[in-house]
């Protein structure tokens, strides 16, 4: 059975795409990865675009979707990258879920130069890489619930 991981940004076009990309390139045996936003772009941010190609990770079947295609779903753990996502009502998930907030910076809502963007979007492709690999170390099986909520938590501290 494959854990389902949602990650969640208000537009669903550059931080939640490049994770939802990352964790699939990562683990996808063990791991289904999905990305959604309250009020999707519509797009994949050419930032995540460029960060991913430079990782050569594919975002490939890739698009911006609303969190509400997911609505009701059986989703395993659910972890917001941003922070308006992180105050916005949620659609019902199964009370089982997992939650936590990986807090980034948004390299799309840089008023910068195109290089300092880019930079800043690889920036957040390399923070979130390593909170990927230490979630996909996590043992969602044999580990109470509390513990992984906790561990989720610290994750997302990590800078």
């Amino acid at each position: 059975m494959k854990i389902r991981v949602l990650f969640i940004c208000t537009g669903n076009n550059c931080r939640s795409q490049m994770a939802e990309a990352l964790l699939r390139n990562r683990e996808p045996v063990r791991f289904e990865a999905l990305s959604a936003g309250s009020h999707p772009a519509g797009f994949i941010h050419p930032l995540a675009i460029a960060a991913m190609e430079h990782l050569m990770v594919p975002v490939y079947d890739q698009y911006s979707k609303s969190w509400d295609e997911y609505a009701g779903a059986a989703i395993d753990v659910i972890i917001t990258l941003c922070d308006d996502a992180a105050r916005e009502n949620c659609p019902i998930w199964p009370v089982s879920s997992l939650k936590a907030h990986w807090p980034l910076p948004d390299p799309a809502a840089l008023p910068e130069s195109e290089e300092i963007c880019f930079q800043a979007a690889l920036t957040a492709a390399n923070n979130l890489q390593a909170k990927i690999e230490r979630l996909i170390r996590m043992d969602f099986f044999q580990t109470d619930p509390a513990e992984l909520q906790y561990q989720l938590h610290r994750i997302g501290q990590l800078t």
